[in-house]
């Protein structure tokens, strides 16, 4: 028996917030790489596993974020809980070797496409694997190539977005990166629902429709409690709160630009380094 879906039970309330949702989580990412890349190396293991967990968690809120507007109309759905974090988890592991690759590696060449598909990989096992945590009286199945082209939106989608974690400097160009990071990310999701089809196992008994949003908002609080937190870090710098320099001479290291070190190191040179006199000889 074919199910009916319905993924826009709250209109375009649960898009637009799920929308959201991935570009804080993209925009706080992509600024935690950006910053791992200018800072000494002993912070940049933090802050590239701060923009990992935010990546992740921006991705995931806004999965089941979206999945609140998610019903079968013959019957309820119930979600799994262990599944539903194991998503979670998947998700910030996968991110993290992508965004350390990169970190480490350089947005360039070799390094960045390895990076952005393990990123991108990460993406969509979470989502696919947040599906297998629905559970309903009956069974999913899926379109192949509606999969293949979510799974290859979400792979570019995250390579774009760490080659302008490496090469984007402007708090505009940043915004602009978060903002098509996050259409991709929800086109991903979309795709990949598109490629959904519900099979029951029989005629249910209980009445479908969306769950209700106290079902899947208590598994929402800690994600979104840890977006906010890594926003105020990300605000205020962990470099100043401890009250080291603000300006540091970067090093030259892996994943640095050589461009903004070399004008780093030059800047306390013109300040520093006396300039040599110069004694003419006099005529008289």
């Amino acid at each position: 028996m074919q199910g009916t879906v319905d993924g826009f039970s709250y209109g375009a309330v649960t898009p637009l917030v799920a929308y959201l949702m991935a570009c804080l989580g993209g925009a706080l990412g992509l600024r935690c790489t950006t910053r791992a890349l200018l800072v000494t190396h002993s912070w940049r293991p933090a802050w590239l596993a701060l923009g990992a967990a935010a990546i992740g968690s921006g991705i995931w809120t806004m999965h089941f974020v979206a999945m609140m507007g998610f019903a079968i109309k013959e019957t309820p759905i119930h979600y799994d809980k262990p599944i539903t974090y194991a998503s979670l988890g998947l998700a910030i592991v996968m991110v993290g070797v992508g965004i350390f690759i990169v970190g480490y590696r350089g947005a360039t060449g070799t390094a960045l496409f390895t990076g952005g598909t393990i990123t991108g990989l990460g993406v969509a096992s979470m989502h696919y694997l947040g599906m297998a945590g629905v559970h309903f009286h009956g069974r999913f199945t899926y379109n192949t190539l509606t999969v293949a082209a979510s799974v290859v939106i979400a792979v570019v989608a995250a390579t774009a977005a760490l080659w302008a974690a490496g090469r984007v400097r402007g708090f505009l160009w940043s915004v602009g990166a978060s903002l098509v990071m996050g259409f991709a990310v929800s086109g991903m999701h979309y795709m990949g629902m598109a490629a959904l089809r519900v099979h029951l196992d029989g005629p249910s008994h209980a009445t479908g429709g969306a769950p209700e949003p106290s079902v899947l908002a208590p598994m929402l609080i800690g994600p979104l409690a840890f977006l906010l937190l890594a926003a105020v870090v990300v605000v205020f710098d962990p470099l100043m709160v401890m009250g080291r320099p603000v300006r540091r001479i970067a090093e030259h290291k892996p994943g640095v630009p050589a461009a903004v070190a070399s004008h780093l190191d030059r800047r306390p040179a013109l300040h520093n380094e006396r300039q040599p006199e110069h004694h003419g000889s006099r005529t008289r």
